[in-house]
Formats: C-alpha cells, structure tokens, sequence
C-alpha cells in the first residue's frame, strides 16, 4: 500500500510516496539502491507525466521480479524523481536499472549502500506521527472529492483525541485555549477509553485542514495526547 504526502526541508517542498507494506522487509534487506531520474516541467503534460509514470512501474516490477529488491518510496525535488529499493545483495541491481531506463530517454543516476538498519528509510521516507495525520486526513478529503462535496463550504468539523491517563485528558480540557475550538463531547471507547471530540467551524480545503492540524497537534502534545482525526456533514446535507 503506498500513501503520499509532503515535507519541508530547507525551505524546498519534498514530494515523499512510501510503501506502507516494505517494513516487511527491513530484516532481510540491507542493501539500499537508489535511482535518481531527471523528471522536469517540460515532461509534466498530461502523456509525459503517465510515460513517466509508466517507466517507473517498470522499473518497479522488474526490480522486484524474483524478490531481487524491495521498493520502499520515492521522493520528487528539484525536478528529480528519486527512487529507492532494498535488496539481499546488491548484484545485477544496476544492470536491471540500466536496461529499463537506457531506452527511456531520460537522464538517471543510481548508487548501491549498505544501510543494514535501514537508517535513510527511517530519516527520509517515513512520515512522523503529525505527517500520518495529514494522510489520514487526506483520505477523508479524497471522499469527500468522490461525493462530489463543496469542500470551501464552512461548516462545523470535529476533531478527535485521545489520551493515555484521565489526568491528561482533565488536563487538557482545563487549559482548552485554541481559538474557535469548544468542548463538544467526552469519548469513551473500547480503543480509546479517555478521549475527547473538539468541534470548529472552518472549511475543508486541504490548507485550511493542514493548518488546523498543525496548531491542534502542538497543544495536544502538550498535554501527551494524540490526535485521532476529524470528521463532517456533507454540505449538501447541512441545507436539509
């Protein structure tokens, strides 16, 4: 399963995907291949973009055929699409780049490293608990695209916590200042048991929920906390 989200690092917007599924692997593959592949705004139309697309597949499958590597992400800066495997051993890696790609017309690098603890995966691809949060997010966004929903209607949005101690969470409620969020309901559930839903009016472009995530996040973890996600009303269903 592969999810897709973003980073800033010096200022630069990384574009990061990650296969959720290659942690599988981190036991057995200790060798990291990387494969950078120049992919700039003049390939960007609509068939660049799915030729791109297309070879990169490729590339996926015929690395993986008979488990020589693992796919694990990507990451897109400076007009460079980044790719990176790991594999058992770093033999014929290169070889099956090399003729993937030397057809393709595309400008490539590649590099083998041993990264037994898979050190780069962990700095470079994997999303931190705040990032997970704007997947999930994105998720709910995405459906609501599917049904078509007004996403610049405002309407009121519920966010969700959770917390490990009851002190944590009276502890939260008692210092509860971020503007425009009130208390609406104390959770309790089997896999939450001291949780608390906060409701807001605001819309649900994506940078509207970015930044309402962002600024919740750092007072929940003030209070050692976790946020568990939000949820809405069609804005269909609002004018019924």
């Amino acid at each position: 399963m592969r999810e897709n989200f973003t980073r800033i690092e010096d200022k630069s917007t990384i574009h990061i995907e990650i296969n959720l599924n290659a942690f599988a692997y981190s036991g057995e593959n200790p060798w990291l291949f990387s494969v950078f592949i120049k992919f700039d705004g003049v390939d960007e139309s609509k068939n660049g973009f799915e030729e791109f697309l297309e070879t990169k597949e490729s590339l996926i499958i015929a690395l993986e055929h008979e488990e020589k590597a693992k796919y694990v992400g990507a990451r897109n800066e400076d007009g460079w699409s980044e790719l990176y495997f790991y594999a058992k051993d770093s033999k014929e890696l290169e070889h099956v780049a090399q003729h993937i790609l030397r057809e393709s017309n595309y400008v490539y690098e590649s590099s083998t490293v041993k990264d037994t603890k898979w050190n780069f995966h962990h700095k470079n691809l994997t999303p931190s608990e705040l990032e997970q949060c704007h997947i999930q997010s994105e998720k709910i966004i995405f459906m609501l695209k599917e049904e078509d929903d007004d996403l610049s209607v405002v309407r009121p949005v519920e966010h969700y916590i959770s917390f490990e101690l009851p002190t944590q969470k009276n502890r939260f409620i008692n210092t509860l200042d971020i503007e425009g969020y009130t208390l609406k309901d104390e959770i309790s559930s089997e896999e939450f048991e001291h949780g608390i839903a906060l409701i807001k009016e605001h819309d649900l472009q994506s940078e509207t929920l970015k930044a309402e995530i962002d600024k919740l996040f750092v007072a929940i973890k003030k209070c050692q906390g976790y946020y568990e996600g939000w949820s809405t009303t069609l804005a269909e269903e609002l004018k019924a």
